[in-house]
């Protein structure tokens, strides 16, 4: 197995996860909290699928797929067109709704951008330097394995609020 290989496995988890935590669940379910102060299934899975739309895109010196393919205009949210959710409060995480196929669709339109780079590289090119803002500076290969690290632990949490909503 290459680590392009490997890298393509982690993203294919990930869309899979994705695709079974949303499934079935109405606009109410995908938005519902916990507590005030906790992330609804909606806000997890928009954040960690613009988080992984702008860091590959980034990566890859491509425009996000979010403003690209018109996914922004479609879920209409009251916030700038490079918004990601880092650092939203819970106010703005309670203004993400949207429905599971709006949802599952973004994801799955970011999995394809993403694998379909990630197929190209080698471990050269996993070498390559893409933030010098760190020390040390950040390779592609560890941006691209922060991002699934983040993924997994945001789609684990949808999966437990979704949990708690239907018992499975």
């Amino acid at each position: 197995m290459t680590s392009a290989e490997l890298l393509v496995d982690a993203f294919e988890r990930i869309r899979a996860t994705v695709a079974d935590v949303v499934e079935g669940l109405t606009p109410d379910q995908l938005a519902f909290r916990v507590q005030d102060s906790a992330n609804s299934i909606a806000w997890l899975v928009w954040h960690l699928t613009r988080v992984q739309d702008d860091h590959v895109a980034d990566a890859a010196r491509r425009e996000q797929v979010w403003t690209a393919e018109g996914w922004a205009e479609r879920f209409a949210l009251p916030f700038a067109a490079s918004a990601t959710g880092y650092g939203h409060r819970p106010a703005q995480v309670a203004q993400v709704t949207a429905t599971a196929d709006l949802l599952s669709g973004y994801h799955d339109a970011v999995h394809a951008r993403t694998t379909e780079y990630v197929r190209g590289l080698d471990n050269r090119s996993l070498a390559r330097i893409v933030d010098e803002s760190w020390q040390p500076p950040v390779t592609l290969g560890v941006r691209l394995i922060s991002v699934i690290a983040d993924d997994l632990q945001h789609i684990g949490q949808a999966a437990f609020v979704r949990g708690l909503l239907t018992g499975r």
